[in-house]
């Protein structure tokens, strides 16, 4: 797996910033000590979550969003290791393995225009490639008994992680979707927009709930073709919770829970349904961080969560250096880690 960086006990100190009297997550998160055994270390370790990012935004540039998902990684890392180490947040819990990097690919969409047919799909068997490897790698993860929490790329990377999860487990699973887009669109070659549709359409997922949807942005022909799958995906909006209010967070919440929960499941959270939140379809309108951190952690409870992910996120479009977005992921991650 050559896109994957697998980072030693050295690369995850030197995002720590150590106080004396203090110990750090970072001080205590496990690592892989020999990359070539990879497998075996998987399974042997200790840890609960196997924490990784996906450094890419080609994804989400073939679905013709605003890139910047690539640097959701390194906010995150150098935020989640530097908070507290103690009884009620343990850094053991997690093995932070690295990162999957696609540079090459990443350099190849910059010359591509999407607005050229040709062009266009090109970024789609970019993205195919990124799909192989993030299946790849969340199947090793998958089948060593570990929970993967995945950090950064395009909503594309849904993909892998149904796909990876189901081939590790032998069936298809479920998953529930954080989300103000449905990422249910045509199957017209692979971006940001389409991994659950791909997912579902190939026999990985099985059933899908959407918490959350935006109305203006949710397209009639993809409600119409939840609707004509309606068995086995669901879903509410943001307008009738938030808005209308004909219905409660916390009813939702369990109505969502009850609708995947019976079968193994992953999480994906996508920050573009945070409120201002700098991610690749930033929206003034939105949940707020408290309520997704509640979402997390309800929803985190469950006994058959396969994993989480955190997509979407781009601190390259916060206003200001003060890795605002980092630390939101690294509040999820380890509200997650506490629920769970």
């Amino acid at each position: 797996m050559t896109s994957l960086n697998i980072y030693s006990e050295k690369d995850i100190l030197e995002f720590v910033t150590k106080r004396k009297g203090e110990r750090k997550f970072g001080e205590k998160v496990t690592f892989i000590s020999d990359p070539e055994n990879l497998d075996s270390e998987l399974v042997d370790s200790k840890s609960k979550y196997v924490l990784f990012g996906i450094n890419e935004s080609v994804g989400v540039k073939a679905n013709k969003g605003n890139q910047g998902a690539e640097t959701a990684w390194n906010c995150t890392l150098k935020s989640l290791l530097n908070t507290q180490n103690s009884s009620l947040n343990k850094g053991k819990k997690i093995l932070v393995l690295g990162c999957l990097e696609f540079p090459e690919l990443m350099e190849a969409s910059k010359q591509l225009n999407t607005n050229n047919p040709e062009e266009l799909k090109k970024l789609y068997d970019l993205v195919s490639e990124i799909d192989e490897e993030v299946t790849n790698l969340v199947f090793k993860i998958v089948s060593a008994g570990k929970i993967p929490i995945v950090i950064g790329g395009g909503h594309n990377n849904a993909y892998g992680n149904i796909k990876g999860t189901s081939l590790a487990l032998n069936k298809p699973v479920n998953v529930i979707n954080f989300d103000a887009h449905t990422d249910f669109r045509a199957l017209e070659g692979r971006h940001s927009g389409n991994g659950f549709s791909y997912a579902f359409h190939e026999g990985f997922l099985n059933r899908y709930f959407i918490f959350g949807i935006h109305e203006n942005y949710t397209p009639k022909k993809v409600l119409e073709e939840l609707s004509a799958h309606n068995k086995h995906i669901n879903y509410n909006t943001f307008e009738a919770i938030a808005i209308r209010k004909e219905t409660t967070y916390e009813d939702e919440m369990k109505y969502a829970l009850n609708f995947v929960k019976n079968e193994a499941f992953g999480i994906e959270i996508d920050l573009d349904a945070i409120q201002n939140t700098a991610s690749s379809a930033m929206s003034p309108s939105g949940f707020s961080v408290n309520k997704t951190r509640q979402f997390v952690s309800y929803i985190g409870k469950a006994k058959k969560v396969a994993y989480l992910h955190l997509c979407e996120a781009a601190p390259l479009l916060e206003n200001n250096s003060s890795n605002q977005t980092g630390k939101l992921l690294s509040y999820l991650i380890t509200d997650f880690i506490r629920a769970n």
